[in-house]
């Protein structure tokens, strides 16, 4: 029952630390939704979205190495650290000088318009990731939670000072983000006495060539991740507009609820895989923990499906409205991207980064291709169904590669049934008006949902209760 312990001891932790962020951020829908204009949100949106392509880029997505040799306790934890800070400086002067050439030249009025923003978004976004990803890689999972609560009070707070009593529109909604990123992140250097770790100044390049060759190919998978999630965002400016894409961004909001079991659960995987790793998987743990975190992530997609116009009618003002319907789908794309993400933590186990790439590049092939044909004949709900086929290819390819590396005895020709329900739940909600009966077909589907899985809970909450 260790494994079971030492990986639900971590699930508490990362609730705390995640959990108050994510449910922040939905909470501040309304407000957001009934101040800003959807095409500011929509450059908000291209912003932030543009920050996340660019710091793996710039960084050889260093902070995945980070984290995962944190974990090696052959390792001199303050030298990984550095190495991943040495990366996170070179990538802000790149910035420095991109934008100092664009202001010359003027490539991008829009980001002249707000350069100093961007410059700060982006240098907290790099240090937030690097010092959570080492905290979590050291085990001080702790210091994560306490800095997402701070985290939480300062955004709320200031987006209420800066949107309210201000008025200051999408600059105080920068300014906001900004100090909801570099204030937790000052706590985290202190907890984590950074000054007496960091420098420059590699001292041990053999380690420094190891990190970077783990986390090379891991540029590609992390872009081609940027791409399912966010290359839909651009197809919808270039066909509809950045008012389309501020409806688009939004959408993600109910979504979000999913996320954050998701992001909480993804992050403790990836402690307990390294630590657990057993490639013939003899105790099931493996197995138990893929069935069990599935069958969550599909019953929550379900409900969330179901109650979809209800909780727009709730978070989307006025023009945001109309976002529902391209909910169901995203809420799909996060159950795949949430289970591939499971199995992505056997990938970390063995240190064989190269098997991300070709699957996400692969489903980011097909979420651009499927996008461009989903956005022009239907619009922003294409969008939302090109990210769901795109995760479902991820998924798929990475269950045929997991098999390399381990016997994982899961019923995969179940999981695709229930995946195929869930689509046929969100065209429903979407295409049936008669509220009783929509509401009725997803009740069923929800029902189905727990019938099929039932064996597998009450399974795992007998082997609970005899250890």
């Amino acid at each position: 029952m260790k494994k079971y312990s030492y990986l639900l001891k971590n699930l508490g932790l990362l609730t705390l630390s995640s959990f108050a962020s994510r449910i922040l951020s939905f909470i501040l829908v309304p407000l957001y939704t009934s101040i800003l204009s959807t095409e500011q949100y929509g450059v908000y949106d291209m912003f932030n979205t543009t920050i996340m392509l660019l710091i793996p880029i710039l960084t050889i997505d260093i902070v995945d190495a980070v984290l995962r040799f944190s974990l090696d306790k052959d390792k001199n934890q303050h030298e990984v650290f550095a190495a991943g800070n040495k990366m996170i400086v070179i990538s802000i002067v790149i910035v420095i000088l991109f934008l100092m050439i664009n202001k010359v030249l003027n490539i991008f009025p829009i980001v002249n318009e707000y350069s100093i923003l961007f410059l700060l978004m982006y240098i907290f976004t790099g240090y937030s990731q690097l010092l959570q990803y080492y905290a979590r890689g050291v085990e001080k999972v702790a210091a994560l939670a306490v800095s997402s609560v701070i985290a939480s009070v300062v955004s709320l707070s200031l987006n209420i000072l800066f949107l309210v009593y201000f008025k200051w529109g999408l600059v105080g909604y920068f300014y906001a983000t900004i100090f909801g990123l570099a204030i937790p992140t000052i706590y985290l250097v202190i907890d984590l006495k950074v000054w007496k770790i960091i420098h420059f100044v590699s001292k041990n390049n053999t380690l420094e060539k190891d990190m970077m060759k783990y986390s090379a190919p891991l540029v590609l998978n992390a872009v081609s991740w940027w791409m399912n999630n966010s290359s839909s965002r651009y197809i919808v400016i270039f066909l509809c507009g950045m008012a389309q894409n501020g409806i688009f961004s939004v959408g993600y909001k109910i979504p979000s609820i999913l996320n954050v079991f998701q992001s909480i659960f993804n992050q403790a995987w990836t402690l307990s895989s390294v630590k657990e790793f057993d490639s013939e998987d003899k105790e099931g743990f493996f197995a138990r923990t893929y069935t069990v975190y599935n069958f969550m992530m599909v019953f929550v997609c379900s409900m969330l499906i179901l109650l979809t116009k209800l909780l727009a009618a709730i978070l989307y003002a006025k023009d945001f409205y109309v976002a529902w319907k391209i909910v169901p789908f995203l809420m799909i794309a996060i159950v795949f991207g949430s289970i591939s993400g499971l199995l992505g933590g056997i990938f970390s186990a063995v240190k064989d980064s190269k098997a991300y790439s070709v699957s996400t590049t692969v489903g980011a092939v097909v979420n651009i291709l499927f996008g461009f044909i989903g956005v022009y004949f239907f619009g922003v709900v294409g969008a939302a169904f090109s990210n769901a086929i795109s995760f479902g290819v991820v998924w798929l390819m990475r269950v045929k590669k997991v098999k390399e590396y381990m016997v994982l005895r899961i019923n995969f020709a179940r999981d695709i049934v229930i995946y195929m329900l869930l689509f046929l739940q969100s065209f429903l909600i979407i295409n049936i008006k008669n509220s009783y009966i929509s509401y009725s077909v997803q009740c069923l589907c929800l029902t189905i949902i727990l019938l099929v899985y039932r064996h597998d809970i009450i399974l795992l909450i007998k082997k609970i209760k005899r250890n």
